[in-house]
Order: structure tokens, then sequence, then C-alpha cells
């Protein structure tokens, strides 16, 4: 029987892991989430604007004289008329300001030769509204009422202790954590769909050319079943594990290197419990406790041991659901009418993922996190938060028991199901396969 099973195993695996699409995206896409998170510096460094010249009629003769330009825009006094200027199309942008623009509200109006752009429109509104603010607030003629303003002016930073986990470094802020779990979840949510659809479609064309009937009559049909489901689950394993051991890589030796020194410095400063955090807004800490989560080699490690464990529970248990399908129609587009019965969880699933990883504490987190139809999207939602271990091992333990029992029910389908042509099943049908003794 193990044999036997293993012939099969190893006939699903080495058929995909060979598959040029395999190499390519295992390679690639630790490549490119690497080059995601570099992204922005790489914009910032490459992409600068190109500069454009705005012309100026101030009708309250408060504003022009202020406007400070810079590597974006040039602003100049507009020596003609608006009209003249835009009969003339030589220009770039043109701004109106009427004379009301202090003592009410007005309305700023921009003549653009061409397409805006929302950095030109918000570097524009930015300056005038700074100088509006400023001259309406000379109106109340409070000495140095500009320099008061600014020094009440708060800006909060929020540093998270965990009182009941000490010298946990795993964890970060709830937004680092959110980003986080959302990334992990939709992963998971892509390989659940992915290769639960890829056991379905091999049983679906198996089933159309006939070797299901021979393969059958040496094997059992729960042997075949369970030896495609093994085959194409090792297939997603090895494409997990791969990635982690290439991040892990990425995050050891090449993210410090293209990290900026003052970043890596800060990363460290934070690591060693030295960083000034009053001098950070809270994005800017955020995104320090990103980029040292995203060196750690240790929190990659773990996240996606976890990954894994949930990744081969999710998969297995929605696996034989796909593979019952596959069995009990004749063609993909009959699976298809199936198939929201698998689709539908894994849905809500993710979409509860969005609510538990902002939240990871509520009693709604907490259950669906449990049930094994939801629990592999919603609990990795959860686990960058630091949750208590014993969830988590809970969580897996009631996902694998609910796998063996999905598996007898799987089998009964798949053992009708592979011998029926012509004939579409409905949930009804099913119902009485899984019946039959």
């Amino acid at each position: 029987m193990k044999s036997k099973i293993g012939l099969i195993i190893g006939r699903e695996y080495f058929e995909r892991v060979s598959k040029k699409s395999f190499i390519i995206t295992t390679i690639l896409m630790p490549v490119l989430m690497l080059l995601l998170m570099a992204a922005p510096a790489l914009i910032m460094m490459f992409a600068s604007p190109d500069s454009k010249v705005v012309y100026v009629e101030d009708r309250s003769g408060l504003v022009a004289p202020r406007l400070t330009s810079d590597e974006e825009v040039t602003f100049k006094t507009a020596s003609l008329p608006v009209d003249t200027l835009v009969a003339h199309g030589d220009f770039d942008a043109i701004v109106l300001i009427p004379d009301s623009v202090v003592s009410g509200r007005s309305v700023i109006q921009l003549y653009s030769n061409g397409p805006s752009s929302m950095s030109l429109e918000s570097n524009i509104s930015r300056q005038i509204n700074d100088i509006v603010e400023t001259e309406r607030l000379k109106q109340y003629n409070i000495e140095n009422l500009d320099e008061i303003l600014k020094e009440v002016q708060s800006d909060v930073t929020i540093n998270t202790v965990r009182t009941d986990r000490e010298g946990d470094d795993s964890t970060a802020s709830a937004g680092v954590s959110y980003g986080v779990g959302m990334v992990l979840t939709f992963i998971l949510y892509m390989f659940l769909l992915l290769y639960g659809q890829m056991v379905m479609n091999g049983i679906i064309e198996e089933k159309n050319n006939r070797v299901l009937e021979v393969v059958v009559s040496s094997v059992k049909p729960t042997q075949l079943m369970m030896g495609k489901i093994l085959g194409i689950g090792l297939v997603a394993v090895t494409q997990i594990l791969l990635w982690c051991v290439l991040m892990t890589a990425l995050a050891a030796f090449l993210f410090p290197v293209i990290m900026p020194a003052e970043a890596m410095n800060e990363v460290s400063q934070l690591q060693a419990g030295t960083l000034d955090m009053s001098l950070y807004s809270g994005d800017e800490l955020a995104a320090i406790q990103g980029v040292s989560l995203l060196g750690n080699v240790g929190f990659i490690l773990k996240i996606f041991g976890w990954m894994t464990l949930f990744l081969i529970g999710g998969f297995l248990f929605y696996a034989t659901m796909y593979a019952a399908i596959g069995a009990s129609v004749d063609n993909v587009q009959d699976a298809g009418q199936l198939s929201f019965i698998v689709v539908m969880p894994v849905l809500i699933g993710l979409i509860v993922s969005t609510m538990a990883a902002a939240d990871p504490n509520t009693s709604l987190a907490f259950w669906l996190s449990i049930v094994p139809f939801t629990s592999p999207m919603v609990m990795m939602s959860r686990i960058p938060s630091g949750i208590p271990e014993w969830e988590i091992i809970v969580s897996a333990v009631v996902l694998f028991l609910s796998f063996l029992g999905m598996v007898w029910v799987a089998a009964k389908i798949y053992r009708v199901g592979i011998f029926m042509h012509g004939k579409k099943p409905n949930i009804k049908d099913l119902a009485k396969w899984i019946k039959y003794k």
C-alpha cells in the first residue's frame, strides 16, 4: 500500500517541480518581494519630477511674493492677463488667486496646459494655505503667534511594550503587524486556491482520458486520491521552503547592503534599545520597526515555520474537497459551479483576516482562527501580533483533525464519482454518494 501511494506521490511531485514555470516563480518571487520593498527608495533616487513653470496672477498682492520655487515648480509673476496667457498657450500652468483669498473661503483657479499632476496641485495648495494661515494669524495681533502654535503642536509617538512577554523582539507596532499579517494571509490564500485547483484539474483531466479507470484496477480509489493530494502538497511545501531559504539569505546578506547606512544605524539602535523615539513620528518609527523585522532572520524563520504548518493543514483540508469535486464532474465548467463550496469559506477567511489583523484579540478573530474552514488565513493574520502560542497549536490540531474527517467524506464521493460520466451532479447527489456503503 505504501509503495503504491509512494509511486503516485513521486509522479505528481516530480512532474511539477521539473517544470520551468515552477523554477522561475520560485526564484523570482523572493527577488520580486525584495524589489517591492526597495521600490520607494529606488523611485526617490531615479524618478525626479519634471520642473514646471507656473505663472501667478495674485489679485490680493499677498501670496505671490511669498511663493517658494523648488526643483518641481518655478513660480513667476504673470506679466500679462490670464486670458492672454491662455490664448498664447506658452505655459505649463497658471494660478489665479482672488483678492478675497485671506478674508474668506476662496477657490484658487489653476489653468493647466495639458494634464495636471497631483504633486503639482499639492505643492501649490500647501504653500498657499500656509501663507493664508500666516496672514490670518496676524489679524489677532498676538506677538509670535505662529511660533507659539508650532511649540504647542503635538505629534505623539506610541511605543508598545508587551508586559506578558519579556525579551520578545519578534513583535512590533500594530501597524507593522497588520502589514506583515496581511501579506502572509494573501500568500496563503493564493496557495490554497492555486494548488487546490491543481488537484481538481488534474483529476478531471485523468478522468476524461479514462486514466483513472485503468489505475484503480491496481490501486484503491482512496490511495489514488491521497497520492495525488500529497504529491501536489509536497510541491507547495517545497516552494514555501525554498522561499524561506532565499528570503533568509536575502535578509542576512543582501538586505543590509541595499539599505542606506543611516537606516541600518537606526535599526541597530532600535534593536539595542538605545533609539531616541521622541525624535521620530509614528510613521517613521513604524518604518524603522518594519525594516528591523525584515532583517531579523529569526523572525523570518519563525513566520515561515508557522506558515508552512498552516499551508500543509489548509491545503490538505481544502485539497480533499477539490479532489471530491474533480472526481464528480466531467469538465472544468461543471466543476466551477461546485467550487463555490470551497471558494466561499476561503474568501470569508480572507475578508475576516483584514479585521483580525487590525484587532487580533476579538472573539470573532479567535473563533474563526479555530474553525478549520477559515483558520489558515485568519490565524496567519494574527500570528505577527504575537498571540499566545497555545492558540496557534490548538488551531493547528483542530485543522489536521478536521482534515482526517474531510478525507473520509471526500473518499466516499471520490470512489463513486470517478466512474460517473455524462451527468452533472448537484449537492443532493453528493450527499447520496457519501451515504453509500
